[in-house]
């Protein structure tokens, strides 16, 4: 239970954020995206290529772990926390606008950045991952099979795969860096609880 907003926490007052489930699929879809960025590096850049070889076994584990990319968030989809953590993820408010609108101006710490138990930013992060995701699983199907579709098709999905797998390396490390930059976040998908003071500070509106 949350203290009141006006009550000041104890020291050392940690509040439940992440379920084991919830902590599950993150951890597993890091991996396998990490995988997939991986082996997508070796595959396209030269250096790492000769340095690494065995190019149809890059290619096999790349395709593999492209393919599994949604079997974590499928299974989470059997926890009840899980699923909640979806609708909040895709509900918009008047807050997130504000939220939005301070982090774009570059808006000092002490602005107003109303959030609820995720931020406008992951939000929109959480909805691009996974329209990206699966764009490159529609795209990843067609040059792997590529008797299924005209070479026309495959064209297209060749350059669309290629440059999103580019354009998702920069958002995933941009993802990276903001994860460095908030170790108490980092400790809540490890350990599943905040402190109380952090939950206040970046998600005031959250009420466990």
């Amino acid at each position: 239970m949350r203290l009141p907003t006006d009550t000041p926490a104890p020291p050392g007052t940690r509040v439940h954020r992440f379920t084991p489930a919830e902590r599950r699929v993150h951890r597993g879809t890091a991996a396998l995206m990490g995988l997939c960025v991986l082996t997508a590096a070796v595959l396209y850049i030269p250096q790492l290529a000769i340095l690494v070889g065995r190019r149809e076994l890059v290619v096999r584990v790349h395709e593999c772990a492209g393919l599994a990319l949604p079997v974590p968030v499928l299974l989470g989809l059997a926890s009840r926390a899980f699923r909640t953590d979806l609708r909040f993820l895709n509900r918009f408010g008047p807050h997130d606008r504000l939220w939005l609108r301070a982090a774009l101006r570059r808006a000092t710490r002490h602005a107003p950045r109303p959030a609820g138990k995720f931020n406008a930013g992951q939000k929109v992060y959480a909805a691009w991952i996974a329209g990206a995701t699966l764009v490159m699983l529609g795209t990843g199907l067609m040059m792997w099979f590529t008797h299924l579709t005209p070479l026309m098709w495959r064209t297209s999905a060749t350059f669309v795969h290629d440059w999103l797998a580019l354009t998702i390396g920069v958002v995933l490390a941009g993802h990276i860096g903001m994860a460095l930059a908030d170790p108490e976040a980092r400790k809540g998908l490890r350990t599943g609880t905040v402190s109380e003071e952090w939950a206040r500070r970046e998600h005031p509106l959250w009420r466990p």
